[in-house]
């Protein structure tokens, strides 16, 4: 299998640890590249922050969440540069009014209890049955603590400012692979029905038993399917009359 660089995209207040499975289940067949997306205030800076990491020549994108809204900028600005995308409980929608309202209370609340906002984000992101687990929950929390309060302005002010990607979704031309959980409250299923309807050729994957955080509630899963759809990938096409 030809071995591609992979540049992953990781979600609001998430690091490294949150696609630590899938780095290392694909690290024999791919250049594993995961972006810090914690220096700007902007998707348009965060976009510029991942391009300035990611690997030489084409790459494929992988965007979770937060990390989706960048792989839209990152396409609006260098479509060239990818190779094939994979996003991962996000959305093309822009945001609502009422969930700006909520993410500006978040950051109220968080400046005087960062460690209640970061149980609230949890509560919304994870599955009832992975919420307490030191793999999902404990990962989770580990992170936001580590990134923090000003981290977390930041990412929530790019993501209350990120543009409407629907009206572009017909522009993408490269392999797409979406994947969400079944019982995701944030971006539900229907959201990813939209983006894979809206992008030509797209495969969606719905996970059973998963909330928002699918590398890590689902991690077998999540490893799998992107391995398989990497393989795909490095199949050339077959020609006519072959």
């Amino acid at each position: 299998m030809e071995k591609m660089n992979l540049l992953l995209l990781p979600g609001l207040l998430n690091g490294a640890s949150l696609f630590e499975h899938q780095a290392d289940g694909l690290a024999d067949v791919a250049g594993i590249t995961i972006a810090d997306l914690t220096g700007s205030d902007s998707m348009a800076g965060l976009a510029e922050d991942a391009l300035a990491q990611a690997p030489e020549g084409p790459f494929v994108l992988v965007g979770m969440s937060m990390g989706g809204y960048v792989a839209f900028e990152i396409l609006r600005r260098a479509p060239h540069r990818v190779r094939a995308l994979a996003l991962l409980s996000t959305s093309a929608r822009p945001d609502t009014p009422e969930a700006t309202a909520a993410r500006e209370e978040l950051i109220k609340l968080g400046a005087a209890d960062f460690p209640a906002v970061i149980e609230k984000l949890l509560a919304r992101m994870a599955h009832p049955e992975h919420a307490n687990t030191p793999e999902v929950g404990g990962v989770f929390q580990s992170m936001a603590t580590g990134l923090g309060y000003d981290v977390f302005v930041r990412q929530q002010r790019a993501i209350i400012g990120r543009a409407d990607s629907r009206f572009t979704l017909a522009d993408i031309e490269c392999p797409t692979l979406v994947l969400c959980g079944q019982d995701d409250v944030i971006t539900p299923p229907d959201v990813h029905r939209e983006l894979a309807g809206g992008i030509s050729g797209a495969r969606l994957h719905v996970i059973e038993e998963c909330g928002h955080l699918v590398p890590l509630e689902q991690p077998e899963q999540v490893t799998g399917l992107l391995r398989d759809w990497l393989a795909a990938l490095a199949v050339p096409p077959k020609t006519p009359g072959t």
